[in-house]
């Protein structure tokens, strides 16, 4: 007899990938569009100096794209996942589904696989991807840079394309690139320039190192600084001009520009952890891999966060995936200081907040399959209660405050203008004085005196009682009595 083959649902796992790769690309696709706008703002003055074409321009700034998505794909996956899944909860389709006996566990094989090729991409572009778009930067970079210097330098006229520094050529020969009559102002580090005069010179370059030099043949140099002013004369005069290429472009002894292995290899060679520049290129090599790892344990976390969502409740896995994203990028930034300052060995450092986020990944992945809120009732009461000591004080403290204030400015604002006439029938009652026998009207200056210990209830019972009112409350009494007889 044959056993029964076990079959997958895979019309239910597709269905549970579109629901999450939807929301995936339209995050994706938002974020970029973010990243795009804060990486273009340095790059417009670059842009603007060079002059350069639209397809340099699309050429230039597409080697940034690695950069950003290593950063913006997990943030858009983990944003994709629990949307998606919010969306199922709010129909009740996860309820539909629990009630047709699938449990979250048989959820998760399409989610991991999602994850996990949404990870996969991102590492491509981790260890593939970004020393390619590096180097690519720094040669386009040189490039541009050097063509405006070529077209800059023309015979007869002065330059100012490097900076600094003017140069005026006599004559360039077209076919060798040798200048003849060549005369250069350097006002590198200093007010008053240093006049270089030659008979021929000619300009070399040097991609590695982002530089043009500038050599000078059977000339002087011309130093007018008083008092020590300076003639040399030179057979051979060299000058080196490095190019500064935008804040995102490689420099000189770039990490971004190394592959993996030449990571390790240039490592070693400078001393691996025991120095400063062995550790940052061994965090480098470990920050390549930990993204990607990070961006599948994001993802798995995406679920349970996607969950808490329900009819008639508010979708807070959205805004706690943003929180927790901004703690695991804290997390990372500080281990990678950590291990930098030697303060934990770099392996164990740089994977503590994977380690961190996984665990709280697996928890709550737990806790929702077993219908539980995703943070222990006892763990809430113990953050509620201490909270409550903390700044329970603090806010009897300003309450007590406001309401001081409050009764502070009370008379102020319920005082009756002088001159004004009270009716003989008051909203609030008399405050009668029992030691001088006198009564007070609301808005009396003495009306809250701690001498008034009775109330009456309109000023007919008060005279009857033997009290009388007090001189500012008499005059308010015949002013009123006078309107009235007026009428």
């Amino acid at each position: 007899m044959k056993s029964p083959s076990l079959r997958l649902p895979f019309l239910l796992y597709s269905y549970l990938a579109t629901e999450m790769l939807a929301p995936f690309f339209a995050s994706f696709l938002i974020m970029n569009c973010v990243f795009f706008l804060v990486k273009l703002i340095p790059f417009l003055n670059f842009v603007l100096d060079l002059k350069i074409g639209f397809t340099d321009f699309v050429r230039l700034f597409s080697y940034l794209f690695p950069n950003m998505f290593l950063y913006s794909i997990p943030m858009a996956a983990m944003m994709g996942i629990t949307i998606g899944f919010s969306r199922l909860a709010n129909d009740s389709e996860i309820l539909a589904f629990k009630a047709g006996g699938i449990s979250i566990y048989q959820i998760l094989p399409p989610v991991i696989v999602v994850a996990f090729l949404i990870a996969l991409l991102t590492s491509y572009f981790s260890i593939v991807l970004i020393p390619v778009s590096e180097v690519a930067m720094k040669q386009l970079t040189y490039q541009l840079l050097k063509e405006k210097i070529d077209k800059g330098i023309q015979e007869h006229q002065f330059t100012e394309a490097l900076g600094d520094l003017v140069v005026y050529v006599g004559k360039i020969d077209q076919e060798t690139g040798e200048w003849q009559d060549v005369w250069v102002s350097d006002m590198r580090g200093q007010v008053i320039p240093t006049i270089t005069m030659a008979s021929s010179g000619k300009m070399n370059s040097d991609v590695e190192r982002m530089k043009v030099t500038i050599i000078l043949r059977n000339g002087s140099l011309h130093r007018p600084d008083t008092p020590n002013s300076q003639v040399v004369q030179f057979d051979r005069y060299q000058l080196n001009i490095p190019l500064q290429p935008p804040a995102a472009a490689a420099n000189s002894f770039s990490r971004g520009t190394l592959t993996m292995p030449e990571l390790l290899a240039k490592a070693r060679e400078f001393g691996g952890s025991s120095t400063e520049k062995g550790r940052v290129l061994i965090i480098e090599y470990h920050k390549r891999l930990v993204l990607p790892t990070g961006c599948l344990i994001l993802c798995l976390l995406g679920l349970p966060l996607g969950l808490q969502a329900g009819p008639g409740r508010r979708a807070i896995g959205i805004p706690m995936g943003l929180a927790v994203f901004i703690l695991y990028y804290v997390l990372f930034t500080f281990a990678k200081m950590v291990a930098k300052d030697q303060t934990l060995p770099i392996g164990p450092a740089m994977w503590g907040p994977n380690t961190v986020i996984l665990l709280m990944a697996l928890f709550f992945i737990r806790q929702v399959s077993n219908e539980q809120p995703l943070i222990p009732e006892k763990i809430t009461s113990f953050i509620v209660i201490n909270l409550k000591k903390v700044f329970s004080p603090l806010f009897n403290r300003l309450q007590s405050a406001i309401i001081a204030f409050i009764e502070r400015i009370k008379p102020i604002r319920t005082a009756t203008p002088t001159g004004a006439a009270p009716s003989t029938a008051q909203p609030l009652p008399l405050h009668g004085d029992a030691r001088n026998r006198i009564f007070h009207l609301a808005g009396c200056k003495d009306y809250n005196d701690d001498h008034c210990t009775l109330e009456f209830r309109d000023i007919e019972v008060a005279i009857a009682a033997g009290f009388k009112p007090c001189e500012s409350c008499r005059k308010r009494i015949e002013l009123a009595r006078s309107a009235k007889s007026g009428q």
